[in-house]
This record gives structure tokens, C-alpha cells and sequence, in this order.
């Protein structure tokens, strides 16, 4: 009888619809597994085609693809080495599933479908996939494995399921993408429940790498049944390790090893930042990144984000300055690129503005300046930043924060242009916070330089657009811990005006936020995809209607 098993996990990213280079690069952790005398090699949820799918995976000819690689894989096992457990899409009895693949000896020993299909916020599994039965074991090398996948560990029912038919060591593949706290949640408010509930140990692999709008922080980690950590992989990046499990008295149990520590706040959503960027840029073949670089604090974290995600030399800043442009912006926007060591270039705007000046004379007579032309000036300054983009390749990167999204101070077809938003889930103040960590760390993922990469002075002064003389966020919007306060409430917490002004906010204020949010909704409609960071992020996770009258108030 087994008395020792090997099992390695493979914490790794991969591209969606990719599927043969998917599966060249499980093989090739095969490989590697077998040096270390693996008995099983384990991949992330639907590792084979890539996870989320979305309506990919209603194309016949994906699911036609990815079954001849999982047969080209399970034949690869034929020869000496580990088994391999392969997460893919699978078609039976003309139903859809989401499920894993056992390969062992040359051929599929054996599939596990996902019993439990999330249908709340970044997820619709139940749209596209058929909910397998309750799963029993599956008998590996005489041991009893059981095969949860992602969501069937959120809820109790699925692992008794499988302790009560004999299951001696969960298996339990993942993607499960980063929102802030989500690793604490997933070890202490899930897996150790379920490994202490049933005394069954668990591995649980994640992925890890940016998906559109989705970050997948890896972060695997084995509880044992009494639910202890025993091996504890990094965050943010990929990686493998090959855990060693004995069979004692009170059953399986794995050999304590190493424990990586996890990014704290805010590291944590900086990295994810970064890793949104990178992968979305690399997997999208763009040579690098444009940005507007104004001299605050937005446009600044996003130049020092896309350092640390692609490097320095594929960051191209441009300062668009206007009339109300200060000397002090000026000279913020060249130190932080200075210290960033990316490239700059200075474009001054007001020729453009003078033309459509000229342009609107006649049909604006008679009209007193106000928004539109302030408008105006971040909309000459998108149109630049797009041929920049479109004459050498780049692809422009947006810098609006959530809490400018959420009340619409943001001007569409101007500074909303482009193809991606690091910050488009991070409110005003983690912004802040992220910059100030950032002056004094380097991510260990970072490709940016050591040492401070925002100026002091961007941290330190008063935001403002600089569309008008003397202009400050302040004169138009409450500051901004009040802001994020109640937007926190009204957007994460779904809280009503009534909640809010018990909590001490004041009615009006709270009043007219609501009111902007709601409005903004069909800018927010038309803004370029941003990594998720926070339970509520606009458009995967809050999805309102653009057209409605309800107010809380």
C-alpha cells in the first residue's frame, strides 16, 4: 500500500485560446516534475484553453481543438514521469462542463466536473456551463483524491461529499482572481474550514497573470487536515513546488516546507496593477505603453505601474501643456520621468486649442466660456496622445482614478481615451497610498527602477486638472476621504442615502453624489477595461443600467 506521494504544483500563467502553447508548457513542467520524482503534476482550472474563457467556449472549434490536446497529453504520460491533472472544457451528452482530466499511463484514467458554478460578479459560469453530479473520488496510485475545482470549496457541501466516499487528500485547482483580501479569505475563511471540517488536507493551486480586466495573484498553499499551513507559494508570480505527503496514522498529511510571504496593502493592489498592465499589453502584442504625463499623482503612478510591468524603455510620457499649464507641473512631469528613466516629450496644445477656437467662432458667439472649453483642452490632448499611438505603436494607457470615475469628472473622448486604465478600480485615496509605498519599495516583480519614482511634491500638493485659472479638485468636490467614503458605501456596499447620514456624512453631500454616480454610468460604459481590485468594480462586478430614476434618498 502507498505509504509516500509526490505531488507538485504548477502556480502558472497562461493565454486564453492558446491552447497549443498552453499545453507545450504543461509538458514541459511534466518534465521538470519528473526530475524531482513527482507522482502527479497539478495545473491551474482550465489551464489547457485558458480561464476566463467567456463565450469562447461556446465556439465548437475551441472545444474540438482543446480535446485533441488533452488526448496529445494524456498520451505524453505513457512515457516515465508524473501524472498529470488537466483542467480543459469537456462535452457530455451534448452538455457543456467546466472540469478536470486525470492522465495517467497513456490515456484519460478519469474526469471530475464542477458541481458548484458561480454566477455573481466577474463570474457567469452558469451561462455557459452545465453543473456536473456530486463528484466521488478518484483512486490515484492507491490513494483517494478528491477533485473539487474553485467554487466547489466555497460551500461545505461538495467536500463532505467527497470525505464521507473516502477522499484522503483534496486536489483543488483554481482561478480565482486577486480583490483585496481575497488570499486571507481564501485559507482562513474557506480552505481551513473545509480541511478541519472533513480532516482531509488540501492542495489548492491558483493561477496566476493578468486577464483583461482580471489579475490572478497564484498565491497556492496546502492545509493540512488539522489546518495548518504547510507550503505557502508566492504571490504575483508563477511558480512550482513539489510536495512531499506521508501516510500516518490519522491519514495524509503533508511535509511542512516553505512559506512565502504575501504581499500586505498596498502592495498587494500595486502588484496587481502591474501585472494587469503587463500581461495585457505583452498578450495583446503592443510594443509598449503612451501616457500623458500632467504632473500629478495619476498620471505619475501610472507612468511608474507600466515601468514596473514592461520596463522602463517601453514607456513613452508626454507632456501636453496649455495655457494654465503651472511652471511647478512643468517641472514635476520632468523629475518624475527623470526618475523613472523613461522617455518624454513635451507637446504644447495650444495651437489646437487656438484652431478650434477659430473653428467654433461663429456657433459659440454670444456663449460665456464654461466646461465645454475645458472639455475641449482633454480632448485635443487624447487625440495627440492617439496619434501617438497610432503612428509608432504604442498603446495609451488612461490614468483616471475610480473615485473621478464614479462621480463622471472625467472627460470621454479626452482623457478617457485609450486601451487600458490601471487605476480604473482604484479610488483617490489608495492611489495615494499606493504612491507613497512605491517612493520608499520596488515590487519584486517590478522591471522599474530602485529607490523614489514620484516626486514628492505630486504626492504632497493639491490635485487639480489645470483646465482653468487656479482650479483645484476641491472647489467641485468634497475631499477626498470624504468622497471615497461615501463612494465606498454607495458603491461597494450598496448603502442608501438614509445609511450614510446615520454614519455621519451630510445629506446634501451625500445627496449629490449619489446623483453623479448614477448620471456617469453611461460615461463609464465607453472607458477602457482596468484591472479589478476592489468586490465592486465597475462593469464586471457592478452592472447598472445607464437609463433609470432611482435614488436612495
Amino acid at each position: 500500500m502507498t505509504e509516500t506521494l509526490a505531488i507538485t504544483l504548477v502556480q502558472c500563467n497562461q493565454v486564453v485560446g492558446d491552447i497549443a502553447a498552453n499545453a507545450e508548457a504543461m509538458l514541459a513542467a511534466r518534465d521538470r516534475a519528473a526530475k524531482m520524482e513527482s507522482d502527479l503534476v497539478v495545473f491551474p482550472e482550465m489551464n489547457l484553453i485558458g480561464y476566463p474563457p467567456e463565450d469562447l467556449v461556446l465556439r465548437p472549434a475551441l472545444i474540438e481543438r482543446a480535446t485533441r490536446e488533452l488526448e496529445k497529453l494524456a498520451a505524453a504520460t505513457a512515457k516515465s514521469g508524473p501524472a498529470m491533472l488537466v483542467g480543459s472544457v469537456f462535452v457530455r451528452d451534448g452538455a457543456l462542463h467546466n472540469g478536470v482530466a486525470l492522465l495517467d499511463g497513456g490515456k484519460i484514467i478519469a474526469t471530475r466536473f464542477k458541481y458548484e458554478l458561480p454566477n455573481y460578479g466577474t463570474f457567469d459560469e452558469a451561462r455557459l456551463f452545465t453543473p456536473g453530479d456530486l463528484p466521488d473520488p478518484v483512486l490515484f496510485r492507491g490513494v483517494m483524491l478528491g477533485l473539487p475545482i474553485c467554487e466547489d470549496i466555497w460551500h461545505p457541501s461538495v467536500c463532505r461529499h467527497l470525505a464521507e466516499q473516502g477522499a484522503q487528500i483534496f486536489v483543488c485547482v483554481n482561478g480565482s482572481p486577486y480583490e483585496i483580501d481575497k488570499d486571507v479569505l481564501r485559507i482562513d475563511g474557506v480552505a481551513k474550514r473545509r480541511a478541519i471540517d472533513t480532516g482531509v488536507p488540501m492542495a489548492y493551486v491558483n493561477r496566476v497573470g493578468g486577464q483583461d480586466e482580471l489579475a490572478f495573484d497564484g498565491a497556492s498553499f496546502v492545509i493540512n487536515g488539522d489546518g495548518t499551513l504547510a507550503a505557502q507559494l508566492p504571490d504575483w508570480e508563477e511558480a512550482e513546488v513539489t510536495t512531499r505527503w506521508v501516510k500516518g496514522r490519522d491519514g495524509w498529511s503533508c511535509v511542512p516546507g516553505a512559506l512565502h510571504r504575501l504581499s500586505d496593502h498596498p502592495e498587494d493592489i500595486y502588484c496587481a496593477m502591474v501585472v494587469g498592465l503587463r500581461d495585457y499589453v505583452d498578450k495583446n502584442g503592443f510594443p509598449g505603453v503612451v501616457l500623458g504625463l500632467s504632473g500629478g499623482i495619476d498620471s505619475a503612478i501610472c507612468a511608474a505601474i507600466a515601468a514596473d510591468a514592461l520596463g522602463p524603455d517601453r514607456v513613452w510620457c508626454v507632456m501636453l501643456p496649455s495655457r494654465f499649464t503651472s511652471q511647478e507641473s512643468l517641472d514635476d512631469a520632468a523629475e518624475c520621468a527623470r526618475l523613472i528613466g523613461c522617455r518624454l516629450s513635451t507637446i504644447p496644445i495650444q495651437p489646437a486649442v487656438a484652431g478650434f477656437d477659430a473653428m467654433l467662432a461663429d456657433d459659440f458667439a454670444d456663449m460665456s466660456v464654461d466646461i465645454t472649453e475645458e472639455n475641449l483642452q482633454s480632448r485635443i490632448r487624447g487625440v495627440t496622445l492617439m496619434a501617438l499611438s497610432n503612428k509608432f505603436g504604442p498603446m495609451l494607457v488612461t490614468t483616471g482614478n475610480k473615485s473621478e470615475m464614479s462621480v463622471g469628472y472625467a472627460t470621454i473622448y479626452g482623457d478617457m481615451s485609450g486601451g487600458y486604465n490601471p487605476l480604473k478600480d482604484a479610488y483617490k485615496t489608495t492611489v495615494f497610498r499606493a504612491s507613497e509605498w512605491r517612493n520608499t519599495h520596488k515590487p519584486r516583480i517590478g522591471l522599474g527602477p530602485d529607490g523614489p519614482v514620484i516626486p514628492q511634491n505630486i504626492i504632497d500638493k493639491p490635485p487639480s486638472a489645470e483646465l482653468r485659472p487656479d482650479q483645484k479638485d476641491s472647489d467641485s468636490l468634497p475631499d477626498y476621504d470624504t468622497l471615497d467614503g461615501i463612494l465606498m458605501g454607495l458603491v461597494e456596499h450598496e448603502k442608501s442615502v438614509d445609511q450614510l447620514v446615520a454614519e455621519g456624512f451630510e445629506r446634501e453631500v451625500v445627496v449629490r453624489i449619489e446623483r453623479l454616480l448614477h448620471v456617469a454610468e453611461y460615461k463609464r460604459r465607453q472607458a477602457p477595461p482596468g484591472v479589478k481590485l476592489t468586490t465592486r468594480n465597475f462593469g464586471r462586478d457592478r452592472r447598472y443600467p445607464i437609463t433609470h430614476r432611482f435614488r436612495s434618498a
